[in-house]
């Protein structure tokens, strides 16, 4: 009976024991103490000035001069030149084909025979005439005028000099054929294809050849509508086009390019993109001339890129495209704080942004990307830190 007292007691006491623990525990208190810790970032400094913008666009090359090389006579081809092959190149006025002469060169002679009998039936009439003033004079009275023109044969005079006129003619015709037996290059050409060869027979209007010219060429590019404000052309400005520069990054090694100027807009849309079509000038773009040596050369229908000069934007900032925000925006770094600007941006191209109004000279651009932004957020640098 002690026993289970005891047992009750000391059960009393430690129930006691452990309330009194639990009731007296400390508790943790929030204090209103919290410390801002800055963000970390990189800035890079701006500066106004004058920039001019690179318009990119693709196009593909296209010959300035070009031509399907047709006969304006007929017959068999007697003669090809050595130069007249596909890839090779032709000086203008070079002879290319010679068609058989032969028929031609006795055209000639039939019409030289033919003038000179109507020079000489032109002077028998002219005798005549001499025989008719003289009876007139003998007659010694005066006749109406028609009666006068016919007894002094000027009818007759008319006709002869008329058969003149039209043998001349004609004789001119006979040697145009003749000289047309002879091809040749029309300018400075490369040769695309070749359809005739020795011992063919060909027709006026039939196609000898296809022919580019060799002095420049043309790239075709498409621009937004949106740009043609920004480039320059010859027709609205004295001198050159804006420059370019072409380049074929399929083809050619990095840094290998191309220059030409922008040469006209083309009057119409491209139908699908409803892009504007501008033609850019590339002089010598097979680099046969000296100064183009060592120079990659164009070839005809490859799709190229090209990168326009723009029109000098004065009094901008210059920003990468990187570092613009949401809506027009960026991120400045001022006092060490963070303060979202909105911009003003008169021009886009592929790599900045050229900005009027909301960056001034010296401004600290924050480049880091911060998962977390609020306009008056503590900053501090990088380099700082480190």
């Amino acid at each position: 009976m002690r026993s289970i007292l005891l047992c009750a007691v000391i059960g009393v006491i430690a129930t006691g024991l452990i309330i009194l623990i639990y009731s007296t525990e400390p508790t943790a208190k929030r204090i209103n103490a919290v410390k801002e810790t800055p963000m970390l970032v990189q800035v890079i400094e701006v500066e106004k000035g004058a920039y001019r913008p690179q318009i990119t666009a693709m196009g593909s090359v296209r010959p300035e001069k070009e031509i399907d090389l047709s006969p304006l006579v007929g017959g068999q081809i007697i003669a090809v030149s050595d130069s007249f092959s596909p890839g090779g190149y032709v000086r203008k006025g070079e002879l290319l084909l010679q068609i058989d002469p032969a028929d031609y060169e006795a055209t000639v002679l039939e019409r030289e025979s033919a003038l000179h009998q109507a020079q000489a039936e032109l002077e028998m009439e002219l005798g005549k005439q001499d025989v008719a003033r003289q009876d007139y004079a003998l007659m010694q009275q005066d006749l109406a005028s028609i009666n006068k023109s016919l007894v002094l044969r000027e009818p007759q005079l008319n006709a002869a000099k008329a058969r003149i006129e039209a043998a001349e003619s004609a004789l001119k015709r006979a040697r145009l054929d003749l000289d047309r037996t002879r091809i040749v290059a029309p300018f400075d050409a490369h040769i695309l294809s070749r359809e005739v060869n020795l011992g063919s027979l060909v027709s006026p209007g039939s196609t000898l050849a296809k022919l580019v010219g060799v002095e420049s060429y043309w790239v075709e590019a498409m621009v937004p509508l949106s740009t043609l404000n920004w480039i320059d052309f010859p027709a609205e400005v004295k001198g050159h086009g804006s420059p370019a520069q072409i380049r074929n990054r399929s083809v050619w090694a990095d840094g290998i390019s191309r220059s030409g100027t922008t040469d006209r807009l083309v009057g119409a849309l491209e139908s699908r993109t409803r892009l504007a079509r501008i033609l850019i000038s590339i002089p010598d773009p097979l680099a046969l001339d000296a100064q183009s040596e060592g120079s990659p050369k164009l070839i005809v229908g490859s799709y190229v890129e090209a990168s326009i000069e723009g029109k000098v934007i004065e009094n901008v900032v210059r920003l990468d495209r990187d570092y613009l925000r949401k809506d027009d925006t960026t991120w400045v770094m001022e006092d060490g704080l963070l303060r979202i600007r909105s911009l003003d941006i008169v021009f886009r191209d592929q790599e900045y942004a050229y900005v009027r109004e909301g960056l001034s000279q010296g401004d600290k651009i924050v480049v880091t990307n911060l998962s977390t932004v609020r306009d008056g957020a503590s900053l501090r640098l990088q380099e700082e830190s480190q």
